[in-house]
């Protein structure tokens, strides 16, 4: 089995070559086709599986003997190719998780949104009655419901959460293309990390400008990052590596300025 798989990948490099196709993208499509073939015949996390990435490699990187010590990108290339095809299926249901995940956040944010409305109409109907109170009621009503409506601390706390998803968001883009996860789904985790982004970012309140900078920076980053998956671009990991270290200075400024 394993040998057929080495004479596929063997055959298709050297397929490639004639055509003069074989580019590190063409490289990773490879490994990652003959891979695919069989990896559903073995145990994940086995042995064997390991040894058929091994045979994999090993193959391109006979294959490449020519370019002595630089064919780093091609080996990369067909590591990457190799783990896409081994982790197709933990993908897969990772993708589903993350659906059911995103479903209970929905969920979540809908019953505290009708919490916070009920709230608010009680409120209402509190500050409308102390209007035929005395005016040391009314004074004492109003000053009770501000206090409650406009917390410092939980505005803070709400808007510290949305950085850490964000944030959050951004590792796990890193992590999936790293390890074999599918375009599409480093995209939504850099979806996800916009949507936060942007509830994090304060509205109507005055803000250092280096803190601007920093989300202006995350905000250009996220376009590039996005627009590289797109284009299935090889430098798309650079681009991802860039932008968590954005998005881990960005905190580290907003943290400073709310101290």
């Amino acid at each position: 089995m394993t040998n057929n798989i080495k004479e596929q990948i063997k055959a298709d490099i050297q397929q490639a070559k004639q055509t003069g196709q074989l580019r590190t993208e063409r490289v990773r499509e490879i490994v990652r086709a003959a891979v695919s073939q069989v990896v559903s015949e073995f145990k994940e996390g086995s042995n064997e599986l390991r040894d058929l990435v091994k045979d994999a490699v090993s193959t391109v990187i006979e294959n490449f003997q020519e370019k002595g010590s630089e064919l780093k990108e091609e080996v990369t290339a067909s590591i990457e190719g190799a783990l896409e095809a081994v982790n197709t299926k933990r993908h897969e249901a990772l993708a589903k998780t993350q659906a059911e995940v995103k479903q209970l956040q929905a969920k979540l944010d809908q019953q505290e949104e009708q919490i916070q409305q009920e709230v608010d109409g009680i409120l209402a109907g509190l500050q409308e009655k102390s209007q035929d109170t005395t005016a040391n009621t009314q004074t004492a009503i109003n000053s009770a419901i501000a206090a409650i409506t406009n917390s410092e601390e939980l505005s803070l706390l709400k808007k510290r959460y949305a950085q850490l998803q964000a944030q959050l968001a951004i590792v796990r883009a890193n992590l999936a293309a790293r390890y074999g996860g599918r375009s599409v789904e480093v995209k939504e985790y850099l979806d996800d990390a916009k949507n936060w982004v942007n509830q994090a970012r304060p509205q109507a309140e005055a803000v250092v400008t280096q803190v601007q900078q920093k989300s202006s920076q995350l905000d250009d980053k996220l376009g590039e990052a996005g627009s590289a998956i797109a284009k299935k671009e090889r430098q798309v990991k650079q681009i991802l590596k860039e932008l968590l270290q954005t998005a881990v200075d960005g905190l580290k400024d907003k943290e400073h300025t709310h101290k």
